[in-house]
């Protein structure tokens, strides 16, 4: 199979993770700008690597595989270094709720495709919106340049967590009928 631009993007966006915790743990007082930016540029390329590959139709299975691989580990790693950083109760219940979520959906999906029903749990346009709001609450709180971002993240946060515990039921919602089977 030959790589094109849209893969490479996910690759890319993959290989920026150690980069981030790296980042993320740096013993220096820009290390928040430093790990901030790492995730600004991968978040970038989750917009534009299955945009591109529509457009382009190069749509790929190891795109279509690697991507949402690439989302959930890239939030998931951003989810616990903030829970790790802010050490609250407040701030590890939604982290749990959202990485919740996509095991739930995740093992949903894989399910649904198995007995031939995908199309009923695909990505919905709240899911970007869920997503849009994660990844800003979570660029937020890694970045802390004052108080009045960290308060905007938390309320982006719970936002972000509403979103997530709404689309889990919608996604649950639509496959009721083959899970009551």
């Amino acid at each position: 199979m030959k790589l094109n631009i849209p893969t490479y993007l996910t690759i890319f966006r993959v290989a920026l993770i150690p980069l981030f915790i790296l980042a993320f743990y740096l013993p220096t007082s820009y290390s928040p700008e430093i790990a901030t930016l790492i995730f600004f540029i991968a978040s970038m390329t989750d917009l534009f690597d299955g945009y591109l590959a529509r457009k382009w139709n190069q749509t790929t299975r190891l795109g279509a595989f690697l991507d949402p691989v690439a989302d959930k580990v890239l939030v998931a790693v951003a989810l616990v270094s903030v829970v790790e950083y802010y050490h609250t109760w407040w701030i590890s219940i939604p982290a749990a709720i959202m990485i919740a979520r996509e095991i739930i959906i995740s093992a949903l999906r894989e399910w649904m495709a198995e007995i031939g029903e995908r199309a009923n749990v695909a990505v919905s346009m709240w899911g970007k919106v869920k997503t849009t709001a994660q990844m800003l609450a979570l660029g937020g709180l890694l970045w802390r340049q004052s108080q009045l971002m960290e308060i905007l993240a938390f309320i982006l946060l719970y936002v972000a967590v509403i979103l997530t515990i709404w689309s889990m039921l919608q996604y649950l919602k639509a496959s009721k009928q083959s899970l009551l089977k």
